[in-house]
């Protein structure tokens, strides 16, 4: 029994070192990036361009009044911005509310409500008198400089910003594990590839685009779920970058309630799924033949285990297999290239976590992170059919945390 044991074990270690190991190298390799990031410099003298800030929401009553007033505060030029509230299945007093503010209001109603649809409509009706459209979700407030420097990016003729998406709230300690992982995944696929030149990660919201541009792809996007996966897929295949803004913050509610982070989880790894089905292989026939590497890069990600499972199984194998590998008496190189991977996951997570989020309450908050972890794991196992059906992530209202992350 043990021959066969040690027969079968360091083959089994080897396949697991190979998956785990590749994610941990890739997130080593940007996270050292990220330290290099330098935010692009441009010119304040720009002329002022007609920006659409585009925010849908479906029965968010809770969160729109607090976000639509907050938008109209920007220090840009009031002339050269609309807000436009895409309003789906609200309540009619909030409906009320937002007509007594000097905004636009788009009423929708769908068989099956998504973003796309919204965003869609929205656009068939407030014209083309628009040089930049900004995506935000019915929880998000821009800070005051937002859309500032957003149109101060568009001098360079790019065609996409994806914005630096911020804590809005720090009050419960799953709050701080997903603001956490929020900065992990701006250090990693934002900074980190752009100091790589490679193009950003988008998110969903906070995001801008040439307005032309982003009327045209959404014509096409027929995603439910995963809609900005959809976008980035397609500009990337066309030879599309997105740069990032560091600087350019937008405050994001963080998911306080364990049922709400499993399905929002669940929502977003079958969207991942999906898309990786779906472009993996395009992606390497791009590469081989275009050398596209963006688009495979993209593609690459989808491939990987969440960062909060993959470094669960790090640790956890890492502790199972070392002490049993010196018990057993097996490949010295096996513990060594275990002990490697634990290392590089940990200095690529601390890399890309911020200095201010090193503090007691984050010393709590990792308490809970086994919890955290159980959530991800269950939400994995729930994926299937979740790509199909429109998962809505409800908010609350939540005193906004002021913050310099």
């Amino acid at each position: 029994m043990n021959i066969i044991i040690q027969s079968i074990l360091p083959w089994l270690q080897l396949i697991l070192l190979i998956v785990i190991g590749l994610s941990v190298a890739y997130l080593f390799i940007f996270a050292v990036a990220g330290l290099f990031y330098r935010q692009p410099k441009y010119s304040s003298g720009q002329p002022f361009r007609k920006i659409a800030v585009l925010i849908p929401g479906y029965k968010e009553d809770q969160v729109i009044i607090e976000v639509a007033q907050e938008a109209l505060k920007q220090d840009y030029p009031h002339f050269s911005y609309d807000v436009i509230v895409i309003a789906d299945s609200f309540r009619p007093e909030t409906l009320v509310r937002l007509k007594e503010m000097p905004l636009k209001l788009i009423e929708v109603s769908f068989d099956k409500s998504t973003k796309a649809k919204a965003l869609n409509k929205a656009m068939s009706q407030i014209g083309d008198d628009y040089e930049i459209a900004v995506i935000l979700d019915a929880d998000n407030i821009m800070a005051a400089d937002f859309l500032t420097r957003i149109n101060a990016a568009f001098e360079k003729n790019i065609i996409a910003v994806q914005g630096h998406r911020a804590a809005k709230n720090l009050d419960t300690s799953l709050a701080i594990l997903d603001a956490i992982s929020e900065e992990i995944n701006n250090h990693i696929f934002r900074k980190g590839h752009r100091a790589l030149g490679l193009s950003s990660a988008i998110i969903g919201s906070g995001m801008a685009f040439r307005y032309d541009f982003f009327k045209n792809i959404m014509s096409s996007v027929t995603a439910i779920g995963g809609f900005d996966k959809e976008i980035e897929l397609k500009m990337l295949k066309n030879g599309h970058k997105v740069e990032y803004l560091h600087d350019a913050v937008v405050l994001d509610e963080k998911v306080q309630q364990a049922e709400v982070f499993s399905n929002q989880r669940r929502r977003w790894l079958s969207a991942q799924y999906h898309y990786f089905l779906k472009d993996f292989f395009a992606s390497i026939f791009e590469l081989i033949r275009h050398g596209n590497i963006d688009y495979f890069d993209k593609s690459f990600q989808f491939l990987q285990l969440p960062r909060i499972l993959l470094l669960g199984a790090v640790y956890v194998f890492s502790i199972l297999f070392v002490p049993l590998n010196i018990w057993l008496n097996l490949a010295p190189w096996l513990n060594i290239v275990w002990i490697v991977t634990l290392v590089l996951c940990t200095l690529a997570l601390l890399f890309a976590v911020p200095r201010s989020y090193y503090n007691r309450e984050t010393l709590k908050a990792l308490i809970t992170l086994p919890g955290g972890m159980f959530l991800m794991f269950r939400s994995l196992l729930r994926i299937k059919g979740a790509n199909k059906q429109f998962i809505h992530t409800q908010h609350g209202a939540v005193k906004t945390v002021k913050n310099s992350r």
